[in-house]
């Protein structure tokens, strides 16, 4: 244990438990008809269910550390955040915090929805511990934060909720708390302000404040926490560096808690360029050279938001690099380069092979495979390639493969580098078989005697 004089919060085996009761009078019985059934000799009846919201949970933060909090929903996260501000009582456990708390909770908590923003200001400001000459040094930078121009008069019930946490957090982050809690109240805010939060954030973090950010943004927590805690029915299922954590919470999201730590499927990743100096392929990690391979579709439909980027391929059959066709039954080897232009949290890998009109064929990606060495790519500026290997089974036409890069966050799937139709392949003519693909189908037969 660290030393008091460097802690900020310390939890230890902090339990929450509630009482749940199925109907509204199953509360009145359960105070009243227990003691009666106990005087008559009978075993008392239990009108509720227990409930643990939390169990035995410990951890420390320092001062100065920002530590996030990752969980799914029900996991804890916000009774854990709620004890700590002194909202909720523990069950069992203690909590120990030293220094002024500033905490959003809730959107708007604190504020009365009757009252202008200026007034809320002073308000919110005076309850944190502020007098009021230290409001009035601070007002015009928090209304400058907040950024909501003349409805600072406004009733605050006539505001938006980005409007809301706006002027919550301008408030909040410009009185220089010891510690901020902060639960997911930046999710509803656009990019630009959570920019602009995250800054003052890290200027809070530089000046000694301790953080505690609750959030499903995983990025979030791998780009500014410098430890995270994974919470999982009321447990603290791992606590560590922030990208081990995430990567243990997205396996909980996608039914994976436990994953091998190498793969022997078809997919396989590496930030070494030895896997392709062994294959005798020489790929671009810092430009994009598509254009310049053959097979390459300058009618591709291409778009993401540019945090990483696909550079360059080698497709080979039997050892041929770029064949001008394919012959059904060779097994297929696709080598791609890509590099990370941003800070990316479990990045998943896809590729679909489709007919030329547009039917899918096949399509995998990284998570459905679960390739753990490209789980555990996504540092800023990191290059790495990727192998894809496979039988051809398909029938004689024309074939587009398509390859992306995204991630899943609380939003839903964010692609970075999405390339769509952008190799074109083509499988020659063949007698054995027809339709989309060859099953590899044996037939056999055998005479009746009659």
């Amino acid at each position: 244990m660290s030393s008091d004089q460097d802690i900020a919060i310390r939890v230890s085996s902090l339990d929450k438990c509630y009482q749940i009761y199925d109907q509204p009078n199953d509360r009145l019985k359960a105070s009243i008809y227990p003691r009666l059934q106990k005087l008559v000799g009978k075993q008392p009846k239990q009108y509720s269910r227990t409930f643990w919201a939390l169990k035995d949970v410990s951890f420390e933060v320092k001062k100065g550390e920002t530590r996030g909090i990752i969980g799914r929903n029900g996991s804890g996260k916000s009774t854990l955040l709620q004890i700590i501000c002194g909202i909720l009582s523990p069950t069992s456990g203690t909590v120990e915090t030293h220094g002024r708390i500033a905490a959003l909770l809730e959107l708007g908590s604190g504020f009365n929805p009757d009252f202008t923003g200026r007034e809320n200001v002073y308000m919110n400001a005076s309850v944190l511990g502020l007098s009021n000459a230290e409001i009035e040094a601070r007002y015009d930078d928090i209304v400058a934060f907040a950024d909501i121009g003349s409805f600072i008069d406004q009733p605050v019930k006539t505001y938006s909720s980005g409007m809301i946490v706006r002027l919550a957090f301008a408030v909040q982050s410009q009185i220089a708390p010891d510690i901020l809690i902060i639960d997911e109240a930046l999710a509803v805010g656009d990019a630009k302000f959570q920019a602009k939060c995250f800054d003052r954030l890290k200027k809070l973090k530089d000046g000694g404040t301790s953080i505690l950010l609750v959030t499903h943004n995983s990025e979030q927590i791998v780009t500014h926490c410098t430890g995270a805690l994974l919470l999982e029915n009321g447990k603290v299922l791992e606590a560590g560096k922030p990208r081990s954590v995430v990567n243990r919470y997205m396996d909980l999201l996608f039914g994976k808690e436990k994953t091998s730590s190498e793969t022997t499927l078809s997919l396989a990743a590496t930030s070494s360029v030895d896997a392709v100096v062994n294959q005798k392929v020489s790929l671009s990690c810092t430009e994009d050279v598509f254009a310049t391979r053959p097979g390459y579709n300058p009618h591709e439909y291409r778009w993401g938001d540019g945090r990483a980027s696909i550079l360059d391929f080698d497709l080979s059959a039997d050892g041929e690099s770029y064949p001008s066709a394919i012959t059904t039954g060779q097994n297929i080897i696709l080598t791609i380069s890509f590099k990370f232009l941003n800070v990316l949290v479990r990045p998943i890998l896809g590729i679909t092979i489709k007919t030329k009109e547009g039917v899918t064929v096949y399509g995998v990606n990284s998570e459905t495979l679960d390739v753990a060495a490209i789980k555990s790519l996504g540092q800023y500026g990191q290059a790495a390639y990727a192998r894809a290997s496979f039988c051809c089974r398909l029938a004689p036409g024309d074939y587009f493969i398509s390859l992306g890069i995204a991630t899943i966050q609380s939003e839903g799937i964010i692609p970075h580098d999405r390339r769509y139709d952008v190799i074109h392949i083509k499988v020659r003519p063949t007698t054995t078989f027809f339709g989309l693909i060859d099953l590899g189908l044996e037939l056999t037969a055998k005479e009746v005697a009659l």
